[in-house]
C-alpha cells in the first residue's frame, strides 16, 4: 500500500461524503485491518496505517480542503504537513478500541471500578454417615475482610481522597507508540481516578485486612464426593470497599468400612457359608439409618449373585426418597473343619449324583464333547488314518502336538 493512493478510495467513500460517513467508514475499516485482529499480517498492518493517515487528513476541514485542491502535493515540499506525520491522526482511535473491546477500553472511558474480591476454596472431609444424615459444621479460615477503622475506604479516619493528577481522574493514561495509541490503567491511582491523602494505618490504604473468621456450614443429606457448597459473600473482601467474593466448600467423602457408594446406591459384599448358600437362610445388615435390615438368602444361591433392597440406599440430594442397597454374595469355602465335619462332608460326597451342581455337571459334559471332537479330528488327520481308540492320553497328546507343529500330511 503506497502513500499516493487516493484517500477517498482508501476510506471507500465518495469525495462528497460528509464527516459522519467518513468517520463511520474509517472505524469499520480500522477494526477490519487492526493489527490486534490480524497478528503477523504485514499487509493488514500497512493498510491500517494508510487508512489512519487518510482519516487524519480528511477529518480536518483545512487539510481536506487542501487535499481536494492539490491532492498529495498539498503536503509535500513544505505544504501543510501532518497528512502522513507520525504524531497526528489518532484523536479518534479510542473509538476503534471502544468498538472492538467495549466502552471500558478506549474513548476516554471512565474510571475503573474497584474489582470484586477473589473467590476462595475450602476442602472438607466428612464420613458416609454424615453424608447420609447431613450435618452442621463450623470451619475457621483466615481471610481478607473489610478494615473496620476506615470502613474499607483505605483512608485514615477523618481524611479523604483527591483526584489523581496523573490521569486527571479518568483512571487511565494514554501513550502513543508509532501509529497506535495505547491506553493503560493509571499507575498512580490504579484505575480509581483518585488517590488517598493519608492511608489508613490499620490496612495500609488497601481497605482490607487478614483475620480469622468462623463460619457455620450446613451440609444437606445426600451430598456426594465432589459436591460443593457456596457461601455467598464469604470470600476475600474486595479492595477499597469493593464487594467480597464467595467461599466454595468442596466435599470429600471418607471410605466406609462396610459400604461403597454409586450415586444413591449403596453396595456391600457379604460372605456366607456354603451351607447357608445351599440351604438358604437370613442375614442382618445394619443400615446407615440405624435400622437392622433383614436379607433373605434363597437356597442354592451362587457366589457373585446380587440381592437388592429397595429404598435402603442414600437419600436423594434436595429431593425425595432414597436409592437402593445392593448386597453382593460371596460363598466362602470352609478352611477349618473338625473331624466330624469332614466325616459328614464325605458322607454327603458319597451320595452326590452330579445333579446337585448343574453348572459343574454341564461344564464337564462340554469338556467330554470337546475331547471327543478333538480325537475324531486327529483320527482323520494323522498319517495312515491311525486308530486312536484305546490309545492312552499321553499318546494322543503326543500325536496332536506333532500334528500341530508340522504341515498337514495327505492320507
Amino acid at each position: 500500500m503506497t502513500a499516493e493512493v487516493d484517500y477517498y478510495e482508501l476510506l471507500e467513500v465518495e469525495r462528497t461524503a460528509d464527516d459522519a460517513t467518513i468517520k463511520s467508514s474509517y472505524r469499520k475499516l480500522a477494526m477490519r485491518y487492526h493489527p490486534d485482529k490480524n497478528p503477523g499480517c504485514g499487509d493488514s498492518e500497512a493498510r491500517f496505517k494508510a487508512i489512519s493517515q487518510a482519516y487524519d487528513c480528511l477529518k480536518d476541514p483545512q487539510k481536506r480542503a487542501a487535499y481536494d485542491r492539490s491532492g498529495h502535493e498539498a503536503f509535500h515540499n513544505g505544504g501543510m504537513g501532518g497528512g502522513g506525520g507520525q504524531g497526528g491522526g489518532f484523536s479518534d482511535i479510542g473509538d476503534i478500541f471502544e468498538s472492538i473491546f467495549g466502552s471500558g477500553f478506549g474513548g476516554g472511558g471512565g474510571r475503573q471500578q474497584a474489582r470484586r474480591g477473589a473467590d476462595l476454596r475450602y476442602d472438607m472431609e466428612i464420613g458416609l454417615d454424615e453424608a447420609f444424615h447431613g450435618k452442621t459444621a463450623e470451619i475457621r479460615i483466615d481471610v481478607s475482610q473489610t478494615c473496620d477503622p476506615c470502613a474499607g475506604s483505605g483512608a485514615e479516619p477523618g481524611t479523604g481522597t483527591r483526584r489523581c493528577t496523573l490521569c486527571g481522574g479518568h483512571g487511565k493514561v494514554r501513550a502513543q507508540q508509532g501509529f497506535v495509541l495505547v491506553e493503560r490503567t493509571c499507575p498512580t491511582c490504579h484505575g480509581r481516578g483518585e488517590v488517598i491523602e493519608k492511608p489508613c494505618r490499620s490496612c495500609g490504604g488497601e481497605g482490607r485486612v487478614d483475620k480469622p473468621q468462623t463460619l457455620e456450614v450446613t451440609i444437606p443429606a445426600g451430598v456426594d464426593d465432589g459436591n460443593r457448597i457456596r457461601l455467598s459473600g464469604k470470600g476475600e473482601a474486595g479492595p477499597f470497599g469493593a464487594p467480597p467474593g464467595d467461599l466454595y466448600i468442596f466435599l470429600h467423602i471418607r471410605r466406609h468400612k462396610v459400604f461403597e457408594r454409586d450415586g444413591t446406591t449403596l453396595i456391600t459384599r457379604v460372605p456366607i457359608s456354603f451351607t447357608t448358600a445351599a440351604l438358604g437362610g437370613e442375614i442382618e445388615i445394619p443400615g446407615l439409618d440405624g435400622e437392622r435390615l433383614a436379607i433373605t438368602i434363597p437356597a442354592g444361591i451362587q457366589s457373585g449373585k446380587q440381592l437388592r433392597k429397595r429404598g435402603a440406599g442414600m437419600p436423594v440430594l434436595q429431593g425425595r426418597g432414597r436409592g437402593d442397597l445392593v448386597i453382593e454374595i460371596g460363598v466362602e469355602t470352609p478352611t477349618k473343619l473338625t473331624a466330624r465335619q469332614k466325616e459328614l462332608l464325605r458322607e454327603l460326597q458319597e451320595t452326590e449324583t452330579g445333579d446337585e451342581c448343574p453348572q459343574s455337571k454341564g461344564f464337564f459334559e462340554r469338556i467330554k464333547e470337546a475331547w471327543s471332537d478333538l480325537t475324531e479330528y486327529l483320527r482323520s488327520m494323522l498319517p495312515g488314518r491311525r486308530r486312536l481308540k484305546g490309545m492312552p492320553f499321553q499318546v494322543v497328546s503326543h500325536y496332536s502336538t506333532a500334528l500341530l507343529a508340522s504341515p498337514a500330511s495327505s492320507p
